[in-house]
C-alpha cells in the first residue's frame, strides 16, 4: 500500500488561529492545512484531512463522539496506512483509552496529538507535534508492517501507549505522562523506538472490528479522609449502576469501617463490579500487601493493578456494552486486552 495518512481534526487548541481583526481564537479550515503547515509538503506522501462538523471542545467529549470516531476510522481503514487524530488535551487520554478497547484487531497506528498553544501562534507546540505524529503514523518497519500498530498519544517528543497515559500538566508543553509504562518512542534527531514495549499482533491480517455499544452505568468513587457513609451509599445505590472505579490510597487501601465494607459487600453481592485502582500517579494495586487492602478483596473488589482511571472507566464502558452478565464482565476485566495494565 502507498503511504497515505488520514488526518482527523476533532477540535481543540491545535486547530485554532487568531482572527487578525478581533484577535479571538477560532478554528481554521483544515482543508487548508498545507497552507498553515507547509512543512508537510516535504513528506512526499499523501495526507488527506477530515474535520468534524461541528468541531468540539474536548471537555464536551462523550461516548457518542468516540463511536463516531471509531466508525470513521473503520470506514477509511483499508485506504490509509495510519491515522492522526487532532484532539483537545483535556480528555485526550479518555479518548485514546476508549479507542484502544473499541478498535479490536487494530494493526495500524492511530495517534492522537494536540497542542498547548494554537497552531497559528508564534511559539506553538502544535506544528512540531503534528509533523512528528504524521511521521510516526507513516513509518513502516523492515518487515513491511507499520512500526506502530496501536492507539497512542504523541506529545512533546514522546509517544505513549494511549491507555497508559494521563494528562498531568495544564501549562507545560510536556502535558502527558505514562507513569507505569515506558515511552514507545522518543523523537529527536532520530526516532528511537522502544521495540520491546511496542504492541505487535500475534497474527497479521485480522479484520478490524469495532465495538460501539457502550454502557456508561459506571461511577468513579474517590476515597478521602472523612468520606461519609451517606455519600458512599448514595453513589452505590445510583439507579442502574453496574460498576464502580474505586480510587484508593497507596497500593489499594481504603478505610476499614464496618459500614464501608458492608456497603461494598452489598453492592458486589448484588452483582455490582468494584475495581480497585490507586490514586497515586505511579505504582500498582496489591490488595495482599496490607490488611486494609485484603478486606477489600474479601468484599468482592477486583484488583485494577496499575490501570489509569481513564483506562479502567473506558474498559468497563466497552465490556458492559458487550455483555449483559456482570459476572462475565468481571472475569473479562481481569484479562489484559490492549496492554492496559502490567500483567503479574
Amino acid at each position: 500500500m502507498d503511504r497515505k495518512i488520514l488526518l482527523i481534526y476533532t477540535g481543540g487548541t491545535i486547530g485554532m488561529k487568531q482572527d487578525p481583526d478581533t484577535l479571538l481564537l477560532k478554528p481554521f479550515d483544515f482543508t487548508q492545512i498545507l497552507q498553515e503547515v507547509p512543512e508537510l509538503r516535504k513528506f512526499g506522501f499523501q495526507i488527506d484531512t477530515i474535520s468534524f462538523d461541528p468541531v468540539i471542545d474536548s471537555s464536551d467529549a462523550k461516548p457518542e463522539f468516540w463511536v463516531d470516531l471509531a466508525r470513521l476510522i473503520r470506514e477509511h481503514y483499508d485506504a490509509y496506512c495510519g491515522f492522526v487524530v487532532l484532539h483537545g488535551t483535556d480528555t485526550m487520554a479518555y479518548t485514546a483509552s476508549a479507542l484502544s478497547f473499541m478498535l479490536e484487531n487494530l494493526e495500524k497506528p492511530v495517534i492522537l496529538t494536540g497542542s498547548q498553544l494554537p497552531i497559528g501562534m508564534l511559539r506553538t507546540d502544535g506544528k512540531q507535534n503534528l509533523i512528528d505524529a504524521i511521521e510516526l503514523a507513516a513509518d513502516i518497519g523492515p518487515d513491511g508492517h507499520p512500526c506502530v500498530s496501536e492507539v497512542c498519544i504523541y506529545f512533546e517528543t514522546e509517544l505513549f501507549r494511549g491507555n497508559r497515559t494521563t494528562k498531568y500538566n495544564a501549562e507545560n508543553f510536556s502535558a502527558f505522562r505514562s507513569a507505569n509504562y515506558p515511552a514507545l518512542a522518543e523523537v529527536g534527531i532520530h526516532i528511537r523506538y522502544n521495540r520491546p514495549a511496542l504492541f505487535r499482533p500475534d497474527q497479521w491480517g485480522k479484520p478490524l472490528r469495532i465495538h460501539t455499544d457502550l454502557d456508561t452505568h459506571v461511577a468513579v468513587l474517590k476515597i478521602f479522609p472523612g468520606i461519609s457513609e451517606a455519600f458512599v451509599r448514595s453513589v452505590l445505590s445510583a439507579e442502574g449502576l453496574r460498576a464502580v472505579v474505586l480510587e484508593t490510597y497507596g497500593s489499594g487501601n481504603a478505610l476499614s469501617d464496618a459500614w464501608f465494607l458492608d456497603a461494598l459487600t452489598g453492592f458486589t453481592a448484588g452483582g455490582g463490579i468494584v475495581v480497585n485502582i490507586t490514586q497515586c500517579q505511579a505504582g500498582s494495586v496489591d490488595m495482599g500487601a496490607y490488611a486494609n487492602g485484603d478486606t477489600l478483596r474479601k468484599a468482592g473488589v477486583v484488583c485494577g493493578y496499575d490501570l489509569t482511571t481513564e483506562a479502567a472507566l473506558t474498559k468497563l464502558f466497552v465490556l458492559l456494552g458487550q455483555y449483559a452478565d456482570n459476572k462475565e464482565v468481571r472475569e473479562l476485566f481481569r484479562i489484559c486486552e490492549s496492554g492496559e495494565f502490567s500483567q503479574k
